[in-house]
């Protein structure tokens, strides 16, 4: 039985994709890729009937397959980037996002975004955290209310 608390599991997954960061500084600001983990962590007062929050393969059917038709092997471009109508006549992988592509805006569009579109009602997508290499991750939650 939970007192006060809310339940959460986390499943992670991996992509391969491309972005540049409009107006960085650095050497983000030029065409480059990643291989990304994702980590999801989704949430819920109560488990279900059998004492989860989400099975794993759940939380794989809805938020891992949409990182795999949407983002996996594709290439983010903003869609306010000066470059993005010749990258999307170039090369039909590209996928215009509203966002500029930063590992921290990735998280908070997941969050804010398309864990309310496709996680049944009673399930928050709590947290990501967007892994661009083995030492950097950024991450976005929810606040800790419901």
């Amino acid at each position: 039985m939970l007192r006060n608390g809310r339940l959460s599991a986390t499943r992670y997954h991996d992509i391969s994709c491309g972005h540049r960061v409009f107006g960085h500084e650095g050497a983000c600001a030029h065409l480059h890729g990643h291989n990304y983990r994702i980590y999801f962590t989704v949430a819920a007062r109560q488990a279900d009937e059998v004492g989860r929050v989400l099975d794993f393969s759940v939380i794989k059917s809805i938020l891992c397959d949409w990182l795999e038709k949407s983002w996996d092997h594709r290439f983010l471009v903003w869609q306010r980037d000066p470059l993005r109508a010749s990258l999307q006549a170039l090369d039909p992988t590209v996928v215009e996002v509203p966002f500029n592509p930063t590992a921290e805006n990735m998280a908070a569009h997941l969050v804010n975004n398309i864990g309310p579109m496709y996680l049944p009602p009673d399930i928050t997508l709590e947290r990501v955290v967007v892994e661009e290499t083995r030492k950097c991750s950024a991450a976005y939650e929810l606040s800790k209310e419901f």
